[in-house]
């Protein structure tokens, strides 16, 4: 969606202002932060409803609901918050409550890697086939986490860690199968999963 100067302006402080107070702004307060007379917002208004980039109520100042996310290169993961959804309750005039920087949810930097995974092997761990898997890297891991770790004949493994004296108990996800034991010095910790990404719908996964 395209976007002039100024309406990609408008847009910005319409979402910080919500962000940060919880409510909308007036086209008195848009205006005095863009710096044009109030005529002219409301023109950039029209202009913007026309796009569906937000509406708006008649008569009612704080009215104001931005329907796309506009943000910097860097904000790509954050996205308008609406309300709780309960089934059967309608979406339509549904407050954005505010932001999900889905950057927040996992602890993902430069340490961090992602694979995607074939095979429903997982699916006990609620992980299944083609879905993204978030790796945090790190040499050790605390009891119950699910490891990605390097056996002493080079093969990798994604197990519940458990460490057991002087030895490491891998559990697989699925229940049936039995566990393996190893001695701690033949089990390398490759990371630790802390996430996972799962998309839906045509071309949401490749």
């Amino acid at each position: 969606m395209y976007f002039t100067e100024k309406q990609l302006r408008i847009m910005k402080f319409i979402q910080t202002f919500r962000s940060a107070r919880g409510i909308s702004p007036t086209m008195e307060e848009i205006a005095g932060e863009v710096g044009v007379t109030k005529i002219t917002i409301h023109d950039h208004l029209k202009q913007l409803e026309r796009k569906g980039a937000l509406r708006r109520e008649k008569f009612r100042a704080r009215s104001i609901e931005p329907l796309v996310w506009v943000g910097e290169p860097g904000d790509q993961m954050v996205l308008p918050l609406l309300g709780p959804f309960r089934v059967g309750e309608p979406l339509d005039g549904r407050k954005v409550e505010g932001t999900l920087d889905l950057k927040t949810l996992f602890p993902i930097n430069d340490n961090c890697f992602a694979f995607q995974v074939q095979g429903d092997f997982l699916q006990d761990s609620h992980i299944r086939d083609r879905d993204y898997v978030i790796v945090q890297r790190r040499d050790e891991a605390s009891n119950g986490d699910l490891v990605v770790a390097q056996l002493s004949g080079g093969q990798a493994t994604i197990q519940r860690f458990f460490k057991e004296r002087s030895r490491v108990r891998l559990q697989p996800p699925n229940p049936k199968k039995k566990s393996s034991i190893a001695r701690a010095r033949d089990v390398r910790i490759l990371g630790v999963v802390v996430g996972l990404l799962r998309g839906f719908g045509d071309g949401a996964q490749s």
